[in-house]
């Protein structure tokens, strides 16, 4: 008789994911919301900042869930820490705080998404998903009102902005900065286009021409960039 083998089942490598919140019962809620998102796993909690850059290096997750309120080490600071240490790992600001001047400053030190706790019920997911394709995300009225100061007084033709590799200056075009403008409020590529009136591949088409033109290899080095250059301003 002859059989057939099956073929091995590879499961897909989960993503990653240290929460961080003095709390325990909000550390408890995040991790009941993410655990109900196929290919999440918790690999750690921590209370503190100290301890929770301490996980981080053991455990070298994907994505690092952290509150900006906390003792010994504040998020600003644990965000830093980690950026210093470990350009791989993606970072969501979890906060009770709604401040413009606040997300932006998390965002220079390295984070790529900012979620109210208030609306973490229907953003924190979404937030994830989105860093998890390197896309920003940004919590509710702060998406318009950060989008709209991301590039400081364009004018119609466009705006010069420093050059990410070789220090230089680069020319973006007004319809370049409308698709940058669009993809840092955490839109796809297909939704940018349909506010643009254009197709997918053509806001795909810009996107990459912006990432030749700034010497970036990923959306997420031109967003920190920007913001760590003050092209975002308040």
């Amino acid at each position: 008789m002859k059989h057939t083998a099956k073929p091995a089942s590879v499961d897909a490598r989960p993503y990653r994911v240290v929460v961080v919140d003095d709390h325990a019962v909000v550390r408890r809620g995040v991790r009941a919301l993410l655990e109900l998102h196929p290919g999440i796993e918790i690999t750690g909690e921590a209370s503190n900042g100290i301890e929770a850059l301490e996980i981080v290096r053991k455990r070298k997750p994907d994505l690092v869930v952290l509150d900006l309120t906390m003792p010994d080490m504040n998020g600003l600071e644990l965000t830093r820490a980690i950026r210093a240490e470990n350009d791989a790992v993606e970072m969501v600001v979890l906060t009770m705080h709604f401040s413009e001047e606040v997300a932006r400053e998390a965002l220079r030190s390295g984070a790529m998404a900012y979620v109210l706790k208030s609306d973490a019920d229907k953003d924190l997911l979404t937030a994830v998903d989105h860093v998890r394709n390197k896309l920003p995300f940004f919590t509710g009225q702060l998406a318009t009102s950060m989008a709209q100061n991301f590039v400081n007084s364009p004018g119609e033709d466009g705006a010069t902005i420093p050059e990410g590799g070789s220090g230089g200056e680069v020319r973006l075009t007004a319809r370049e900065i409308d698709v940058i403008t669009l993809l840092a409020q955490g839109k796809s590529n297909k939704e940018a286009a349909g506010d643009l009136g254009v197709s997918a591949r053509t806001v795909e088409s810009h996107r990459n021409r912006i990432m030749r033109k700034m010497n970036f290899s990923s959306f997420s080095d031109l967003v920190r960039f920007a913001i760590r250059n003050k092209i975002i301003e308040p």
